[in-house]
């Protein structure tokens, strides 16, 4: 049974947050993961754009469907995983690159998760809402279109 009122509610990413997230990429390597990915237009762009393995954890079967369908349309079948995970039960200590859309009740037990499980070379993205806790490494965009960077190896200092 599926409950009726998830923790954070699902808000598709606009084409602005998703051009100003992977801005904020350009030019990284490794694996890519994106913490509830919805539909996976996040996940899609990321591996367009070079950033490889780039995977999504989502609990929505609908959201999961919808983002395999999405990748499957794209060409990138079997290319791209979307995996039907808790975001609190998996391992990201193999993440270089970690975007994040949650709501504000979530960032402060995923930053304590993130900083005991990433590699100092990490890079978190962060859509909506800030961290309140640490300070960015770089932000770009307006309002709604913000997001921020934050190097783990400075968030750590």
């Amino acid at each position: 049974r599926l409950p009726l009122c998830p923790q954070v509610p699902y808000q598709p990413s606009s084409p602005r947050q998703v051009a100003n997230t992977l801005a904020l990429l350009r030019g990284r390597a490794g694996k890519t993961v994106d913490l509830g990915s919805g539909d996976g237009r996040l996940v899609l762009e990321a591996y367009k754009q070079g950033l490889r393995p780039a995977l999504g954890y989502e609990l929505n079967p609908w959201l999961l469907c919808l983002a395999n369908y999405r990748a499957w349309k794209a060409g990138y079948h079997g290319k791209i995983s979307f995996l039907k995970k808790d975001l609190w039960k998996v391992n990201l200590s193999d993440c270089h690159n970690v975007i994040v859309f949650l709501a504000p009740s979530v960032k402060p037990p995923l930053a304590t998760k993130l900083l005991a499980e990433l590699p100092d070379d990490a890079r978190v993205v962060a859509g909506r809402y800030p961290f309140p806790s640490w300070r960015p490494s770089s932000t770009l965009g307006q309002g709604l279109d913000q997001v921020w960077a934050y190097d783990i190896k400075e968030v750590r200092r």
